[in-house]
């Protein structure tokens, strides 16, 4: 998710059995597109040979077993930090990571292009779920003649431990931004998004420069572990909430989730969706823990026969959110900054008709730590 949009996306994961690793398996990929998900995996055994999927079957774990099992994570040592990671790295000295894999995840009928973005940090540059690294395109600012180009922040899509489980990685969930002149429909790449479209373009080996991490209003709060968490996001917003969700039900972390988590999703069709299959896995894994509802504005209809947009959803649920905000959860929003007039409408309106005042009731989550915001 930047802050300044259905193929297969494959994940490098670290395989947890013991037994395993002795046998010079190191890692599997994960597709989210495969329904079955049945991960591959290969051998580095100097040769470089690569298993048979029939031979995965037997050999790696998958993820509908994670669910249960959970996967474990390395080292666990990253769960000790008592003090926030904040920018380890800044824009004169930033961190030189590299690319692991940069791959499309939308399907074909999405209006625009979204990648899943792996960077391999070595472990350098931990940081917590919630946070935000950011990203130094090359060449000149054109506004700074001789100077480097300036910081874009991308919020995480991986929990501290990466998509391999090692601590190693971090995911971003980047749209592509392409600019389309007005009067002739045509792209101008003049004035194309510069930090997004060097992200999708990038190639595996091809090193970055890393600033952070950043960023404390989304840190996921634990010191309640059966607290309840509400997640709106619109289309790349979602990758905090991604991160949540998997330290949540995917990892086999020391503080257990035993709390609700409760997921609106606003992209603009089916082909959009993010992450769909993740989700889904957790809605058939645990579903007395985690509700999953989306509003796809060019296929749903809202109660007025209008474009189904998030603040809809939000208020088919209503009297559910608002029961549970007075119950003390949380509730955070995550996306563009154009979602919110919309939402705050719609959350306004309904207090009224509960006769609340939205604007005090606001006042209190805030002062509660409830409300968590971050738009761009």
């Amino acid at each position: 998710m930047a802050h300044s949009a259905s193929t297969a996306t494959h994940i490098s994961v670290s395989v947890p059995d013991a037994s395993l690793r002795r046998s010079g398996v190191k890692i599997c990929n994960l597709s989210f597109q495969d329904k079955s998900w049945v991960p591959s995996l290969s051998l580095d055994l100097r040769a470089n040979k690569i298993l048979s999927r029939k031979q995965c079957r037997v050999a790696c774990m998958s993820v509908q077993q994670a669910g249960k099992r959970k996967v474990a994570v390395t080292p666990l040592e990253l769960e000790d930090s008592k003090e926030t990671p904040i920018n380890l790295y800044r824009p004169k000295e930033p961190y030189t990571a590299t690319i692991v894999s940069v791959e499309r995840i939308v399907g074909p009928k999405a209006p625009g292009e979204t990648c899943h973005i792996v960077i391999d940090h070595g472990g350098n540059v931990p940081y917590w779920e919630g946070q935000s690294y950011g990203i130094i395109p090359p060449g000149e600012n054109p506004k700074k003649p001789g100077a480097p180009h300036n910081v874009r922040l991308y919020s995480i899509a991986s929990t501290r431990y990466g998509d391999s489980f090692d601590g190693k990685t971090a995911s971003l969930c980047v749209r592509r931004a392409v600019y389309y002149d007005p009067e002739t429909g045509k792209e101008d790449s003049s004035k194309n998004g510069v930090c997004s479209n060097y992200l999708c373009n990038s190639k595996p080996g091809d090193k970055i420069q890393l600033t952070g991490p950043s960023g404390k209003v989304m840190l996921l709060p634990e010191d309640d572990p059966n607290a309840t968490h509400i997640m709106i996001a619109t289309g790349t917003g979602v990758a905090p909430f991604r991160a949540y969700l998997r330290r949540m039900f995917m990892e086999s972390v020391p503080k257990r989730f035993g709390g609700l988590a409760w997921l609106f999703l606003g992209v603009a069709n089916a082909d959009s969706l993010l992450y769909d299959d993740e989700f889904s896995n957790y809605i058939r894994e645990y579903p007395n823990q985690f509700r999953y509802d989306k509003a796809l504005s060019r296929e749903h209809k809202n109660k007025k026969g209008g474009k189904m947009y998030v603040q809809d959803k939000i208020e088919e649920y209503s009297d559910e959110v608002f029961k549970l905000l007075d119950g003390g959860a949380h509730i955070y929003f995550c996306g563009l900054k154009g979602m919110m007039p919309g939402i705050q409408e719609t959350l306004k309106r309904v207090a009224e008709q509960r006769g609340e005042d939205w604007d005090e009731k606001l006042k209190q989550l805030k002062k509660n730590k409830q409300w968590h915001v971050e738009v761009y």
